[in-house]
């Protein structure tokens, strides 16, 4: 139990069970808080510094790291543009599909890109009748027959 009682080892496991409750609990914060354990774990392994100063350094590290880098890490991973989006959706509206079956209550299944979705259309359709994409909410396409 010798390696337990090494503070980088401590430090080292801190930081592990700080980025792996940021899985649990994302928001971008405990990741901070991780990342300073394992800079306090790096000093630790390279120097012998008392308590307090690894205290210190575990502090100053994690809220540099969140003052300095948590909104740019926000705005490169977690920000999508209304353009994505845009993009997104015209890769669905104005697009053909083909209904696998009849629409029964205005609902029913079609065909796009070799994938089957659920679909909503207030004309009569039937299988095998092709559809035009007029957008999409969430998982349900909402469709018209087409003229073709």
């Amino acid at each position: 139990m010798d390696i337990l009682s090494n503070p980088a080892v401590i430090w080292f496991l801190i930081g592990l069970g700080l980025l792996l409750l940021e899985l649990v609990l994302p928001g971008l914060v405990i990741l901070f808080f991780g990342a300073g354990a394992w800079i306090t774990a790096l000093v630790c392994t390279f120097s012998d510094i008392n308590l307090n100063w690894q205290i210190l350094i575990f502090l100053v590290a994690s809220l540099l790291g969140l003052v300095l880098l948590r909104k740019y890490l926000k705005r490169r991973f977690f920000n999508r543009t209304d353009k994505e989006i845009d993009d997104q959706l015209e890769e669905f509206i104005g697009r053909k599909g083909r209904a696998i079956d009849d629409f029964k209550s205005g609902s029913g299944k079609i065909e796009f890109k070799g994938t089957r979705w659920s679909a909503r259309s207030d004309d009569t359709v039937a299988k095998g009748d092709w559809v035009v994409i007029k957008s999409k909410e969430s998982l349900i396409l909402n469709v018209k027959k087409s003229n073709q």
